[in-house]
């Protein structure tokens, strides 16, 4: 057992061996711990930082100002007085349509590629023009009905049109198909007709209400 002297008087001071390893196995472990540590603190940051900068989506339903521009693939389902849009005083509510086949929209409502109104109805829950449209999405379609305000998606051709109450403002309902995989069709005068096609006759014909006139046309 070492002595320590303090001055002239000696004291006899007990040294513990044995804590010296795992004195050392510390120190030697404190280095590792504070990498380990800071490695963490910069995955933590890094993914705060990403979170953040990260676009908002919206959800899939929403409500806007009316004179809010209107994200492409959504539609205007109600319209209504708030004095929330003091510029407008109109709120819109509005969804996307991803992944649905089918909805009712007012008839302010951007009609998303592809898809055709079906019919039209006055409805209360439309502030501003009193008409909701019912529309519905033409992929994996090859025929259906739609109002004479419908858009025509790319590609389709009116096949015959006649009077309808199901068309609120136009009365007029057209039967379309879709020319994919056809060389030749007969479709009324109103038809758009697709890129690569050519009319090669016309006629008269009572199955297009408004024109009376029929063409055919073919695929070159």
């Amino acid at each position: 057992m070492p002595i320590v002297h303090f001055g002239h008087i000696g004291v006899a001071v007990e040294r513990s061996e044995d804590s010296r390893p795992a004195l050392t196995s510390v120190r030697n472990r404190i280095p590792h711990l504070v990498t380990a540590v800071l490695m963490l603190l910069g995955v933590m940051t890094a993914a705060s930082a990403q979170a953040q900068a990260a676009p908002q989506r919206l959800a899939a339903s929403d409500t806007v100002c009316s004179n809010s521009p209107i994200p492409p693939g959504w539609v205007i389902t109600s319209s209504y007085r708030s004095s929330s849009c003091a510029l407008t005083g109109v709120i819109y509510s509005i969804e996307d349509v991803t992944g649905q086949t089918s909805t009712a929209v007012c008839s302010m409502s951007p009609i998303p590629a592809g898809w055709v109104i079906t019919s039209s109805n006055t409805s209360t829950g439309c502030a501003g023009t009193g008409v909701l449209y019912s529309i519905e999405n033409t992929a994996n379609r090859t025929e259906t009905a739609v109002c004479s305000m419908s858009p025509i998606p790319a590609g389709w051709v009116i096949t015959s049109s006649y009077n309808s109450t199901g068309c609120a403002g136009t009365g007029v309902l057209y039967t379309i198909a879709n020319t994919a995989g056809q060389t030749d069709a007969t479709v009324c005068s109103m038809s758009p007709i697709p890129t690569g096609w050519v009319v090669t006759r016309y006629y008269r014909s009572p199955a297009c209400a408004g024109t009376g006139v029929a063409y055919t046309i073919r695929k070159v």
